[in-house]
């Protein structure tokens, strides 16, 4: 065995002490800060599929919807339930006012309402106003409320989520009335935000869900709100600067205006 000089030893200790004491006191490096999502009307539907999709994936989610106290499978999933009522601006302003200096970096325009009238004779033109509070006038006052917070935050990115039945060029059988026309506004309000916020780093898309077995889409729909809601995703994760002021379908597609 080596036999160290007594003083050698104490040396050694010291100098490996001063050393522990050194890289105890270095700051540790921070864990990057989940992305923050607002999800409207996430209390069923596709809405109620993203805020579980997203929150599994780490997301920060904040589902909102007109009755929180009902909305019991998305309180179930752990995450921020705040109420909306997107027709009701004392409402979108609470909202606002409850997100307060908070970043959002993501926000999902998603409550809307459908409308079943095949033919003109047989649609109640007294419910267009109220389609297009909700699916159009509703996603502009929700992102003109929470832009500040937006601006705040990294990823800068609004998703409005539209339909097929909103593209003109594609509209060759009519009916729908109501719901086609706001859809229609939305693709257009998307438009307009995305050539106002590109320079400011945003990125704002229609994107259409397809054919989904939801309450709107009916049992005989093509997909289910998951498979949806991953390939959704998928675009959701994949879009950059470029694809601003986009129409897309779920798979990320361009759907024509």
């Amino acid at each position: 065995m080596l036999n160290m000089p007594r003083r050698s030893v104490a040396g050694i200790a010291a100098i490996v002490i001063a050393c522990v004491a050194v890289a105890q006191t270095k700051p540790a490096a921070e864990t990057p800060a989940a992305p923050t999502v607002v999800i409207t009307g996430a209390n069923r539907g596709l809405g109620l599929a993203f805020a579980r999709r997203l929150s599994a994936d780490g997301y920060r989610v904040i589902g909102t919807a007109r009755r929180p106290d009902a909305a019991d499978e998305l309180r179930s999933l752990g995450v921020r339930v705040e109420q909306l009522d997107v027709t009701d601006a004392a409402s979108v302003r609470r909202l606002a006012e409850a997100i307060g200096d908070a970043p959002v970096d993501i926000l999902i325009n998603n409550a809307g309402i459908g409308s079943r009238a095949r033919a003109l004779e047989d649609f109640d033109v007294d419910d267009a106003e109220r389609i297009m509070q909700v699916n159009y006038l509703g996603p502009m006052r929700v992102t003109q409320a929470l832009l500040p917070a937006l601006r705040k935050g990294d990823r800068k990115l609004i998703v409005n989520i539209t339909s097929t039945y909103g593209s003109i060029e594609r509209n060759t059988r009519g009916g729908a009335y109501g719901y086609r026309e706001s859809k229609a506004a939305l693709n257009m309000f998307t438009r307009s935000l995305a050539a106002e916020l590109k320079p400011h780093g945003f990125t704002c898309i229609a994107l259409s869900p397809g054919w989904v077995k939801t309450d709107m889409g009916g049992p005989n729909a093509r997909l289910t709100p998951d498979e949806s809601i991953d390939a959704m995703i998928k675009v959701i994760e994949s879009l950059s600067a470029e694809h601003s002021g986009s129409f897309l379908n779920h798979a990320g597609d361009a759907v024509p205006w």
